[in-house]
Parts: C-alpha cells; sequence; structure tokens
C-alpha cells in the first residue's frame, strides 16, 4: 500500500510540474501574439495598409549577399603572421604554413551567417505601402523641389544618367535633390528607395503613382521611387542656391584641335564670355568638359583627337578669354564642369556565369577599391568582394552584396592570402603597393573610414607599433603566398598604375579578356579618381616610422622583390628602397 501510495505522490508531481511548464508557454505565447497583433494594428492605423501587403523587393536586393553595414564594421580580415618573426627581428619567411590569428579562422562562418541574418532581417522589415498612403506622406513631407511623377526607370535606356548615389541607410529625397542640383542637374530621380539618378531630361515613360511606393531608407514617410520606377523631382530652383558649392575645375591650357566644331558637339558664342557662364552653358547640355577660346565656348569630352595629355604652357592662354587671336587662336582654356562624364558609368552584372574565375587581390590599403572603380568603369561589369562593405555599396559598387562565388562579376576582390583561398580562383590580378603607403593608408582606414585620418594620438599611440609589427609582415606573406599557389597571376604596382593609368588599365582589361573603346578609357581617366580620394595627405609634423620599423619593413620589401625577380616578374619600383 505504501509503495502504491509512493508511485501516486511520485506521478502527481511530475503532472503538476508538466502543467506547470504548459500553462507558463502558453501565457507567454499568448503575449507574444498580443504585441505582434498590436504592432500590426499601429501599422495599419498610421499606413492605412492592410498587414499583408508586401512591398515589392528588386530581384538584386533578394541575394543573400546582402548585410547590412551596421552588422560589420571591420570587414577586412587580420594580419597573416609570417611564421618565426617576432616584433621587429630579421623575418623568416615561411610561406607554405597558414599565418592568421585564430579568429580568422572562423570568418568565413561568421560572414555567412552575418549575412544570412541581416538577409532576413532585410525582408521582414519592408513596411507595405499604398496608394492611399501617398497622400498623407506627401502632406507630411516638404521638399524644396518640384514633383513630377512617377516614371518608368530602364536601365538599359537610363535618361537620368548625368551622376548616380546610392545609400542604403541614409537615403532622402532632400539629400538627392540637393546632389543634382550642385552638380548643375534639372532632375532629381529615386529608385528602390535607396538610389538617386541626375539629368536635365524627362524620362519619356510615365507610370501609375501608386507604382511608385518604396519608401526613403533614410526618411520615413516619403516616396523614393520603386523597382523599375522612378519618383522624378525638378530642382532647377534650387540651382542657384547651389552654385556657390559647384567645382569647376581647371584642367589647363591646351593646343586647339584644328576643327573645333568637329571635334565638339555643342559651342556658343558670347561676348564677354566668362568661366562661369561657359560652365553653366556645357553643364546644361550634359558635357564634362568647356572649352573657351576667346568668346567662344564649346562643350565636349575627351577623345582621340582631345585627349587632354599633353598641356601647353599656360602663357600661351593668357589673355585667350579676352581675345581669339592670342597666339593666332590656336590655344584654348579647358574647364571641368560639375557633370559626369557618362560615356563609361554605365555597368552591370555578367548576364552569363563567367567560366574564369578572377580575383583581384591586395594587402589593405593596396587600392584595391581604386582599381575596382576602373576596372568596373572600363570594361561594364561590376566587380565583387569576398566580403561586404556597406560603405562602398552606397557609392556604386552593386557586385558588394552579391555573393562573391556568384560568378556574375567580373572579378572578386579579396585581402586573403591562405592556400585554400588563393587556389577557389583560377587567375589573379595581384596588385602590390609600397608598403610604407599601404600600412598608412590601413591605419587611417581602420580608425578613420575609406576618407578620414586617423588623428595624431592614434598615430603616437602603442597601436601604431603594434599595427606595424603585424602588418608589415602579412604584407610579405600576401605576396609570396600568391606567387606560390596563384595559378595564373598579373602583377600590377599601384605606382605604376598612377602614372601611366591607360597602358596599365588596358594590361588589365586584356587580362580579363575583355576589350575596350578608346573613348571609354579616356573616360575612365576623366573618372579616374572615383569618389574614394582621400582629400590631399595630410602632413603630420613627425615621423610615424621609427629606425627600428624601417629596418623590418625594409627587409620584407628586399624578401618580395627577390620572390618576384625568382617567377621571372618585374621587381618592385626603387622608390619603395631605401627610406
Amino acid at each position: 500500500m505504501a509503495k502504491a501510495l509512493f508511485r501516486l505522490q511520485k506521478f502527481l508531481r511530475r503532472t503538476q510540474f508538466l502543467l506547470f511548464f504548459l500553462t507558463a508557454a502558453y501565457l507567454m505565447a499568448g503575449s507574444l501574439l498580443l504585441l505582434q497583433r498590436t504592432r500590426l494594428v499601429i501599422q495599419q492605423g498610421s499606413r492605412g495598409t492592410p498587414a499583408n501587403q508586401a512591398l515589392p523587393v528588386p530581384d538584386e536586393m533578394t541575394r543573400v549577399g546582402i548585410m547590412d553595414p551596421r552588422t560589420l564594421q571591420n570587414p577586412r580580415p587580420g594580419p597573416r603572421l609570417l611564421v618565426g618573426v617576432d616584433a621587429v627581428p630579421e623575418p623568416a619567411l615561411d610561406v607554405s604554413r597558414s599565418h592568421s590569428p585564430r579568429w580568422l579562422t572562423s570568418r568565413n562562418s561568421e560572414l555567412r551567417q552575418l549575412r544570412r541574418r541581416w538577409f532576413h532581417r532585410f525582408i521582414s522589415d519592408q513596411e507595405p505601402m499604398q496608394a492611399a498612403g501617398f497622400k498623407a506622406m506627401k502632406q507630411i513631407t516638404e521638399h524644396k523641389g518640384t514633383y513630377v511623377g512617377c516614371f518608368t526607370d530602364d536601365s538599359r535606356e537610363r535618361t537620368l544618367k548625368g551622376a548616380v548615389f546610392y545609400d542604403l541607410r541614409k537615403m532622402t529625397v532632400a539629400h538627392c535633390q540637393e546632389a543634382c542640383a550642385e552638380r548643375a542637374y534639372t532632375y532629381a530621380g529615386l529608385a528602390y528607395g535607396a538610389e538617386c539618378y541626375c539629368g536635365n531630361t524627362l524620362p519619356a515613360a510615365a507610370s501609375k503613382p501608386e507604382e511608385c511606393n518604396s519608401e526613403c531608407k533614410g526618411e520615413k514617410g516619403s516616396v523614393c521611387g520603386g523597382v523599375n520606377r522612378l519618383s522624378v523631382y525638378r530642382v532647377e530652383e534650387l540651382r542657384a542656391g547651389a552654385r556657390q558649392r559647384r567645382n569647376v575645375i581647371y584642367r589647363g591650357c591646351f593646343r586647339a584641335p584644328e576643327n573645333l566644331t568637329d571635334t565638339f558637339p555643342a559651342s556658343l558664342i558670347q561676348p564677354n564670355l566668362t568661366v562661369e557662364m561657359c560652365s553653366e552653358f556645357c553643364s546644361k547640355k550634359e558635357f564634362p568638359l568647356a572649352v573657351i577660346r576667346g568668346q567662344e565656348c564649346y562643350c565636349g569630352y575627351p577623345t582621340g583627337r582631345f585627349s587632354l595629355r599633353d598641356g601647353a604652357d599656360g602663357l600661351r592662354c593668357r589673355g585667350t578669354r579676352n581675345a581669339s587671336s592670342t597666339a593666332e587662336g590656336k590655344y584654348c582654356l579647358v574647364y571641368q564642369t560639375p557633370v559626369q562624364d557618362t560615356r563609361c558609368t554605365d555597368r552591370k552584372f555578367l548576364t552569363t556565369k563567367s567560366k574564369v574565375f578572377v580575383a583581384l587581390s591586395s594587402f589593405p590599403g593596396a587600392g584595391n577599391t581604386w582599381a575596382r572603380h576602373l576596372i568596373e568603369h572600363a570594361t561594364g561589369y561590376y566587380t565583387g568582394s569576398y566580403y561586404f562593405d556597406g560603405a562602398l555599396y552606397n557609392k556604386g559598387f552593386k557586385g558588394e552584396k552579391d555573393h562573391w562565388r556568384s560568378r556574375r562579376t567580373i572579378c572578386v576582390k579579396t585581402h586573403e592570402s591562405g592556400k585554400t583561398e588563393i587556389e577557389m580562383f583560377d587567375s589573379a590580378i595581384l596588385l602590390i603597393r609600397n608598403p610604407y603607403k599601404s600600412l598608412m593608408a590601413e591605419f587611417n582606414r581602420k580608425y578613420a573610414g575609406h576618407l578620414g585620418y586617423a588623428t595624431d594620438r592614434n598615430w603616437k599611440s602603442k597601436e601604431w607599433p603594434d599595427f606595424v609589427n603585424s602588418y608589415a609582415s602579412w604584407w610579405a606573406s600576401h605576396v609570396l603566398e600568391w606567387l606560390k599557389y596563384g595559378k595564373r597571376l598579373l602583377i600590377v604596382h599601384y605606382e605604376d598604375l598612377k602614372q601611366s593609368l591607360i597602358p596599365k588599365l588596358k594590361e588589365m582589361v586584356e587580362f580579363l579578356n575583355m576589350t575596350v573603346t578608346e573613348d571609354r578609357l579616356l573616360c575612365v581617366e576623366n573618372n579616374r579618381d572615383g569618389n574614394f580620394k582621400r582629400s590631399g595627405a595630410k602632413q603630420k609634423d613627425f615621423e610615424p616610422f621609427t629606425q627600428e620599423m624601417k629596418n623590418l619593413i625594409n627587409r620584407y620589401i628586399l624578401t618580395v622583390d627577390e620572390a618576384l625577380r625568382g617567377r621571372n616578374f618585374t621587381g618592385l619600383p626603387r622608390e619603395y628602397v631605401p627610406r
């Protein structure tokens, strides 16, 4: 009898615990459901839309390669340390092993998890919007420009192509309007909630107002176009205020071509012609060059007949603005207008998967982003990336969010230097830069972003010598491992590319098995800097490299130079050493 009572008591205790657990789970589920329903009711009340209507998402936005820039502030891998190298002593380079800290080993899986996590959040966070809500949006938001309407956006025959901007997080109508006004454009168009296009001609095909239904990424309650749809604003009234902020750049004095009217598509003869008048005229015509000879103003592009490569002595153009008889009218003044040269700005993904998997490999700070800018504009195809950098995507590098193994890009950026990572690629462009410059550029990027500069406090802290001790060895091992495991390499020195842009770029394009026209290459040269050039070299009143650091770096330079020559490549430029 006692045993039976004991078993019954034990059973009741278990049942009591089970009932308690089920009750708690039921209450928690009910609370979550109540909160979710409340959130949906609030959305319906504020938006005026049914909760189950999804916002259209462009095809290129729905790829697993997307990731929120906030989830990855520093997408670059850490240094691969050379075996046998202490803080400063003689380097013992052993490239047969993998030289990386532990956290770099699990980097690939972490990146994939972050991309997947943000991708699902990106899709689930899309707020539904309908035409009924647009009237309220227009009442809430006030913009300086005049809203023209919703238009069809055809990427193959884009009308608003004078300038293009992206901002996946902070795009607003006002930001787009001001950017277009500063560049002397009449219209500003927004698409996908994050893309801004400028031009002086309205798109031909109008669309229904409700088809522009993407909310601006940086401005709730405002419409920024839609999927293949543009919300277009007229910003001409803003141009007067923006005129003071425009940059008209003096390109120099050049010998005028024999027939100016045949060389340049637009011209103007104006008494008392000024630089501002000529620049304004050419900007309206959407030409990047304003050419002045006396009272004559010509607009056009750099071409084979007028390449801007051989400048003349500025004294020959003295008085050119006032008298066409100066130097018998053989010379002219050339200015760069705020308008972008659009002959090489159209880019797209490869229509078929690339059969050759090409890497654009470099040590961080060696100019990889700049090289990508040049390659994209020369070939017309996007470049991919082993990582994801939201700042780069916002500046037009759409391949950033495409999966790096999709083979839809012309080449893939990487800083990796392990055997496995190298052997995944069929060929590679190996970009090498002076380690002194590379180390300083990467240190600036690490502490101040792509366009900023590290503070003097950063340079004088313990972080700088620690950075040099680890990253200097990585600079050497990166080159050595690619030389050892790379299947087919094209070595490009950053300094040579900067000095001889067109010849070196031609070499890179041919390596990618592409052909380009001379006019397109001249367009690239005209837009050579891109959006990631630091504004001049910030001078420091001290030498950041100690003699001990120089001795270490110089030994790495000699080791890499010897390895390059041993593989029948051109050695490092002489300017690398001595320092």
